[in-house]
């Protein structure tokens, strides 16, 4: 019986869930444009675990979105995460955030489709991209066609995949909607990452025991930090 705390800090949308083994007990988020992290993640992770009966000490593992993302987003939740760890002695799992974003994808709700496309806004016409396919066989329901990457965004982007239907989830949808060409098969959908899709991800790496080295992790921001 497994009790995880998952945190996803890598956009605006500041997110904690309690897991235990299969099952989701709570998600508390606050999606207030701006980054108010750093005075609301705590208060979440102490309401979350006290609101449902636990204390900090029940905990068996603490999950992180990884990144890429927000600089200071992934900074307040990897410290806090880092920290949780080392005052309880418990393993850091890692969850890729693009891959977790992907998981918010429903065919019921958005139609079959044959490319998953998560992405986030890496500023001004770049965007952090994730590609994933729907597998059924898979684990998670979805397998990685290629590694994550940064992205400038032309007219012409995609257009050599323009007869498949795409879906683009995330933040930076808007921007890319209004940039590309010929789109006519693919969908748009506005979505943040969310530390329930980063629990789902974390459970399972958990019991496999694929976990991080606290002492040295650190997030995965894909480019490198400049002021401006």
């Amino acid at each position: 019986m497994a009790l995880l705390l998952a945190l996803e800090t890598t956009t605006t949308n500041c997110s904690v869930a309690l897991w235990k083994d299969e099952k989701l007990i709570d998600l508390i988020e606050d999606r207030t444009p701006g980054y108010s992290h750093a005075e609301l993640l705590h208060t979440f992770i102490q309401k979350i675990i006290e609101d449902n009966g636990f204390s900090l000490k029940s905990l068996d593992a603490v999950a992180i979105s990884k990144g890429p993302g927000s600089y200071t987003g992934l900074r307040i939740g990897v410290s806090a995460a880092k920290g949780l760890c080392y005052a309880l002695g418990v393993p850091l799992i890692a969850v890729d955030t693009l891959e977790a974003l992907a998981m918010r994808y429903n065919k019921e709700t958005h139609g079959e489709v044959d490319k998953i496309i998560s992405c986030l806004d890496a500023r001004r016409m770049e965007v952090y991209a994730g590609f994933y396919s729907v597998n059924s066989k898979s684990d998670t329901g979805l397998t990685t066609i290629k590694p994550v990457e940064a992205l400038i965004i032309e007219a012409d982007s995609f257009q050599d995949e323009k007869s498949q239907r795409l879906l683009f989830l995330g933040e930076a949808t808007s921007k890319l909607s209004e940039k590309l060409t010929s789109k006519d098969n693919f969908t748009f959908v506005e979505a943040q990452p969310s530390a329930k899709e980063v629990g789902i991800l974390a459970m399972r790496k958990y019991k496999i025991s694929d976990v991080e080295d606290v002492a040295y992790f650190e997030p995965f921001y894909l480019k490198d930090f400049k002021l401006g």
